[in-house]
């Protein structure tokens, strides 16, 4: 076999391919699968003497920096009330970091950007390729209206202006699992510019302090994703799966105004929050909806931005924070050290808890932007622009999307503090938890009780529940229905505290009772005879002579020992609100 000669296999399937040569309609072509008869493994002739090289692959980075921490170790550059570092050794003026992110959200619909293959998650590697993703030669690009409603109705969101003419053009470089050797994105004229974010943050770790913050937002541009390698280090292989290839992305690229890797991971929160009210993207960093790039950088003030690092492919908001924080103190030991920054791309090892260089950039690339010839600009129009004599199912209405744009978490979080009264904390955490907002409230519809009194219960007993056992709020055995159930009894005096948890642990097992059932099971109901509960009171007094004299001689905190005591004599079932009036009364005579 010739030098340069592969065939395509290992877990690559292909499908549907027509070995006739047929003219098969663009139609067809965009809903067909790229298929052959049989899997054969990614061989290059020359493999065996190459190995990867043969391929094209770049030989694998190195995996470990010159100065490596210790697992769990991690370093903290500043916080959320400044952006400035203290000087270090070298008793300079104190270190100003600089983060700037890019972040590449994949938008939900049903086919890709510019194909109809199906967009599926955890598919069967490369059985969702069309002929345009594996770019064959004779292939069109047919644009999705879906990505671009997505993407004009997140540059609303975001407060960006709409450019009602974007270009598409193509950036050259060469990756393995991208077989037209380029991408197609927006790099002169995108199709959102000029826009802002605000997100807020605690101060000191504390939910009752928090301050807003606001990011610029550069632009927001459409572009197609690229496919995976994957890398088989035992037969030393590398495979490529094209189901990613041509999935629809937007790119948020955010202005350097952050200081410190909890503002970039608020930020990016508080964008995933957005783009999930939105529906443009289900932006589940696990899936790799939502990947973000830092830049990062120091300085001292007055000075010129540093040199920065690029570090790619952040999967998590924690992983997020804890890698700009360390490349913010790396590049500041390496400057004070008398050290110079490279301008390179670096990864960061969530085991190792620090980055690790990729690739460096000081040459810089030549991605050889062109336009792209196959797409003619992309128009938009606005109710003042859109013809008379135009069909409105051939055109996205900017106007249109932006009446049609849902309350955004800000105004949810407002809404939910000014109508139930409940701590502007407590509204942040409602809206972080997906589907506990809508919990709550039906909750709320169903029993007596005050809203400030049931959010303890949500936040408190359910929210804790859920993440001990790792699931969602959409998986609880617990339905709002049961829970307000439970909270009419308690409102309603009919059982304690004490008593309504050890009904809500019996229906953590969802074993179909209501609370009532379980309560007359467990015999929890309150003593309503007052004569009953006189007579325990009066028997814990006799048995407590040390704990009542210390009362009488002033030291009142030694009552809650007796009502304890009371409590337990009881199991849970009496009212301490009255066994405290029955306690204070018998201590007076």
């Amino acid at each position: 076999m010739a030098c340069g000669q592969f065939f395509f296999t290992g877990i690559l399937s292909w499908s549907h391919f027509d070995v006739q040569g047929r003219d098969i309609p663009q139609e067809e072509e965009c809903n067909q699968l790229v298929k052959l008869s049989s899997t054969v493994q990614v061989i290059v002739g020359c493999a065996a003497a190459l190995g990867g090289a043969a391929l094209g692959f770049p030989p694998p980075p190195p995996r470990v920096p010159a100065s490596v921490p210790r697992r769990g170790q991690q370093a903290v550059a500043s916080n959320a009330r400044g952006g400035a570092v203290p000087a270090g050794k070298s008793g300079l003026a104190p270190w100003v970091p600089v983060v700037g992110l890019e972040i590449h959200a994949q938008i939900s619909s049903n086919s890709k950007l510019f194909s109809g293959s199906q967009v599926q998650f955890s598919a069967p590697p490369n059985s969702v390729v069309s002929f345009f993703d594996a770019s064959l030669p004779g292939t069109l690009p047919v644009l999705n209206r879906r990505c671009v409603e997505a993407a004009v109705m997140t540059g609303l969101a975001l407060n960006c202006s709409i450019n009602k003419k974007s270009l598409f053009d193509r950036k050259h470089y060469f990756y393995a699992d991208l077989p037209a050797g380029y991408q197609i994105t927006q790099q002169r004229v995108p199709i959102a510019v000029n826009g802002s974010l605000s997100y807020s943050l605690c101060i000191d770790n504390k939910m009752s302090q928090m301050v807003t913050k606001t990011v610029r937002i550069k632009q927001i541009q459409l572009e197609q994703d690229s496919g995976k390698s994957l890398h088989d280090d035992t037969r030393s292989q590398t495979l490529v799966d094209l189901n990613r290839a041509g999935v629809g992305l937007m790119e948020v690229v955010m202005e350097p105004d952050m200081c410190c890797g909890e503002e970039a991971a608020a930020a990016v929160r508080e964008l995933q929050l957005i783009l999930q009210t939105l529906g443009s993207s289900q932006a589940v960093m696990a899936e790799g909806q939502l990947r973000v790039d830092a830049n990062v950088s120091v300085h001292h003030p007055g000075e010129p931005y540093g040199v920065r690092t690029e570090v790619k492919n952040i999967n998590s908001m924690r992983f997020l924070a804890k890698a700009v924080d360390y490349e913010i103190q790396r590049q500041i030991e390496e400057l004070e050290n008398g050290g110079t920054i490279l301008n390179e791309t670096r990864a960061f090892d969530s085991k190792l808890g620090c980055t690790v260089p990729m690739r460096d950039k000081e040459g810089k690339q030549d991605y050889r932007f062109m336009p792209e010839p196959n797409l003619p600009p992309l128009i938009l129009y606005d109710a003042k622009s859109l013809p008379a004599n135009m069909n409105h199912q051939q055109v996205v209405n900017i106007d249109w999307i932006h009446e049609r744009l849902p309350d955004l978490p800000s105004v949810k979080r407002a809404k939910l503090v000014e109508q139930y009264g409940i701590l502007p904390e407590h509204s942040f955490t409602l809206l972080s938890e997906d589907g506990l907002t809508e919990f709550f409230e039906n909750v709320i519809k169903q029993t007596q009780m005050k809203p400030k009194k049931v959010i303890g219960w949500i936040l408190k007993d359910l929210l804790s529940y859920l993440k001990q056992h790792s699931l969602t709020v959409k998986e609880s055995p617990v339905s709002p229905f049961l829970l307000a159930d439970l909270l009419n009894l308690l409102e309603k005096k009919q059982i304690s505290s004490t008593a309504a948890k050890q009904v809500l642990t019996e229906l953590w097992k969802g074993e179909g009772k209501t609370p009532l059932e379980i309560v007359k099971e467990k015999k929890l109901e309150l003593i309503q005879d007052q004569k009953e509960l006189e007579q325990i009171c009066q028997a814990v007094i006799d048995g407590q002579e040390n704990e009542v004299m210390a009362i009488k001689a002033g030291n009142r905190k030694v009552l809650n020992k007796l009502i304890g005591l009371v409590q337990r004599e009881t199991q849970g079932r009496a009212n301490p609100v009255l066994v405290k009036q029955l306690l204070e009364k018998k201590l007076s005579e």
